[in-house]
């Protein structure tokens, strides 16, 4: 996620660039065979084309927002659930249940992180290994480790009712909590393997092209030879405009523009650690501007 008070446009729009060169050779084409030809270019309604394109676009662009948005309100609550799962272990739980209590905090702190890599489509093994401290973790072996790491610690809850440790109240409140996660999760794999139906995707980048070949032809004859220079900056709002719909449209795609996950789990696991009284791992810093 980009991040600072002012934005970097070159690094916002990088792979606008390409197109925007590309526009301004075709303006300038364009231009040139109208001061060199007897041609006309005819009157086009540019102004209904534009007004129409710029709300399909808004459209586009709303619908990519939102799905954005609710990754980070799932992300959110997740945060909270996992402090309120946390706390209550710690409080449930005896004494003589503590080594208990630790195993779940820690898996909770690996599930984060698992559920993190599945959804930026990264292996999992090397932090869920790192946090439980062992190479040999049988949930990598699923096809949803995330799932499976919340599926041995609801395992571990049943055994601390069987030893007498918890009564069935408490296991129902903590069962509600790993309900939450798996809700959050179930959430965040819908964005993710869900994209907006294929006309969102392929009608307004293809009319967002036509326009900006039509716009120096409808344009030529109002602003002469300064026709590359404006055809190319009015295309380039609607180029940019389609841009950050395809920058939004997959929250969790591990680029420039998604969420931090990385800096949400590393947070949430400092947070657990400092509960059971281990030392937290340093917060994630922006690297250039960008927070991962």
């Amino acid at each position: 996620m980009i991040v600072g008070h002012t934005p970097r446009i070159r690094q916002a729009f990088q792979k606008a660039w390409s197109a925007l060169i590309a526009l301004f050779f075709w303006d300038l084409a364009v231009t040139i065979f109208y001061f060199l030809s007897p041609f006309r270019a005819p009157a086009l309604p540019l102004t209904i084309f534009g007004t129409a394109l710029a709300l399909i676009l808004g459209f586009r662009v709303n619908s990519a927002y939102q799905r954005w948005w609710e990754g980070r309100i799932l992300w959110g609550g997740m945060v909270n659930v996992s402090r309120s799962f946390t706390r209550a272990i710690l409080a449930y739980l005896p004494s003589c249940g503590r080594e208990l209590a630790d195993e779940l905090v820690q898996r909770h702190i690996a599930y984060v992180h698992a559920l993190r890599c599945q959804l930026r489509r990264q292996d999992p093994a090397p932090d869920v290994q790192r946090v439980l401290g062992c190479d040999d973790v049988p949930e990598l072996s699923r096809r949803n480790p995330a799932n499976a790491l919340l599926e041995g610690s609801d395992k571990r809850m049943a055994d601390a009712v069987r030893q007498g440790w918890i009564d069935t109240i408490q296991q129902s409140r903590l069962e509600a909590m790993l309900v939450d996660m798996s809700n959050a999760q179930g959430g965040m794999e819908r964005l993710k393997n869900t994209p907006l139906p294929a006309q969102y995707r392929s009608f307004p980048k293809f009319f967002t092209r036509l326009f900006c070949i039509l716009l120096p032809v409808g344009l030529v004859e109002t602003l002469g030879v300064a026709t590359p220079i404006g055809s190319a900056m009015a295309g380039f709002m609607y180029l940019a405009v389609l841009q950050i719909g395809d920058d939004l449209v997959d929250p969790f795609a591990n680029t420039i523009h998604d969420l931090p996950l990385l800096s949400v789990t590393t947070m949430i696991e400092g947070d657990l650690r400092q509960s059971i009284g281990q030392d937290p791992p340093p917060l994630i810093d922006p690297v250039d501007g960008v927070l991962w």
